[in-house]
């Protein structure tokens, strides 16, 4: 990002602003944000505000939720996102750049080298035991990702049918999530402009407590700083020069390749992606492996949960995984190149498509944010897109049920698509056994995602090794 930096730098003072805080010390705040960043946007988001907001009172809790609400409605990772927004709202292009690249760069170098153990030593039975535990744990997670937005989102039930709908779209028709995401939308809107109280909603991931920090007494302060004026040369800009950073390798991918290659794929793939991933990394996972699974053939089910795993023991968005996927990819189909090598770039060409875009929503829209400041249509939007997002999510654990605990399943076919169901004969025990005790772990005993993907993958190493 440092080129990039140069080229998307303004004018301003390197140093400080008028709000006096350092661009030195900011970086090394989200340096220190990114390494704490575990546990999904809920966690990334409240240690944001633990330290931004409680700790170093930079900003107030009121501009806190107005960035977040207006990132929930962008696709791709909120938490990244409002940290993009957050560090340019402080120290304007340069402090966006480097917020926003911090927050992915520590979990892009661990999910890297836990790739290359993963290739290179995925059939020694220790590693094996130990991707054994780590899908159960997810398994869990994903339900209590179900559970925790579901209880969210579903206040009435006009948004609980937007939930069922949503599923039995994805699950039995086989629906493309983008088409999910714009019809429920579309509803939100419409039921939001026509003033019905079904659709009325909040949320998100933010915080909650009875100590706010207002805005007046941050060092940022209640006023607009200039810089977040909306200036359209600027936007124009700044949108030109990021679209070329972000379509320019996949037009020049296009036409040295030629369409068929696997980066050539890689890249258009996950720039739709980036275009169309709204409600969260869970709701993302429902088409990712939709598509690289069923459409690609780049991977299997189970590697797919491996994948995941390794998100989420790793800090920075959970949507890290696709850079597993795109790794995959690569290394089996990088033509005349060493696998591993190709393995890398197909890592790094992931990384690059799905989050250069984050960039551009946020320095082209942020700037003309106050207009939305509530605004109910678009509320009401997102409680509907986010009700619909539950149905994806219980999708997404479905999928993995079937995949995770059983060794064989069967395709059901129907004329608006079809389904796999597990045959029950092939029930793996030991993996539902080590699911159920995640789920207890999870929702009986309160424990922590960390350690219940520790304690798992630790039982799976065990299991595996005594075979």
């Amino acid at each position: 990002m440092t080129a990039t930096g140069s080229m998307l730098a303004d004018t301003s003072e390197a140093h400080a602003s008028d709000h006096g805080i350092p661009l030195g010390e900011a970086t090394r705040i989200w340096a220190r944000v990114a390494a704490l960043s575990f546990g999904g946007p809920a966690g990334q988001i409240a240690v944001m505000h633990r330290i931004l907001v409680e700790e170093k009172r930079w900003i107030g809790e009121e501009r806190f939720l107005h960035a977040l609400n207006y990132c929930m409605l962008l696709p791709g990772p909120e938490a990244q996102q409002l940290a993009i927004y957050i560090g340019w709202l402080l120290h304007k292009t340069r402090g966006g750049l480097i917020a926003g690249a911090l927050f992915i760069l520590p979990g892009f170098l661990a999910i890297l080298a836990l790739s290359y153990l993963y290739v290179l030593l995925g059939h020694v039975p220790l590693i094996e035991g130990i991707f054994f535990g780590l899908k159960a744990a997810v398994l869990a997670v994903v339900v209590q990702a179900v559970v925790r937005v579901g209880s969210r989102a579903l206040k009435n039930n006009v948004m609980r049918g937007i939930a069922v709908a949503a599923f039995v779209a994805i699950f039995f028709l086989n629906a493309p999530f983008p088409l999910i995401v714009l019809a429920a939308g579309i509803g939100g809107y419409v039921g939001g402009r026509s003033g019905l109280a079904q659709f009325k909603g909040g949320g998100g991931h933010g915080p909650a407590g009875d100590d706010v920090v207002h805005d007046r007494d941050t060092a940022l302060g209640e006023a607009l700083p200039d810089h977040a004026r909306p200036n359209l040369g600027w936007s124009l800009r700044i949108c030109v020069i990021l679209s070329i950073l972000w379509l320019a390798p996949v037009a020049g991918l296009f036409l040295i390749l030629g369409p068929d290659h696997v980066f050539t794929h890689i890249a258009t793939f996950f720039s739709q992606m980036a275009v169309v991933t709204f409600g969260g990394a869970y709701a993302v996972l429902a088409y990712v492996a939709q598509e690289a699974v069923g459409t690609f053939g780049w991977l299997r089910p189970g590697e797919m949960l491996d994948g995941l795993g390794m998100a989420e023991t790793t800090p920075g968005p959970l949507i890290m995984v696709t850079q597993f996927v795109g790794f995959l990819a690569a290394f089996r189909d990088g033509g005349m190149m060493a696998p591993l090598f190709a393995a890398t770039l197909g890592a790094i060409l992931t990384t690059w498509v799905t989050f250069v875009p984050c960039f551009l929503w946020i320095f082209a829209g942020a700037p003309f944010i106050e207009r939305l400041r509530g605004n109910k249509a678009l509320s009401a939007a997102l409680t509907a897109i986010t009700a619909a997002v539950v149905g994806v999510i219980f999708n997404l654990a479905i999928w993995f049920a079937i995949h995770t605990l059983f060794g064989q399943t069967m395709a059901v076919r129907s004329p608006t698509g079809g389904f796999d169901v597990p045959i029950p004969a092939s029930v793996n025990i030991a993996a539902v056994v080590l699911a159920l005790a995640a789920a207890i772990a999870i929702f009986r005993f309160k424990l922590g995602v960390l350690m219940v993907l520790a304690g798992c993958a630790t039982l799976g190493a065990i299991y595996t090794l005594a075979l």
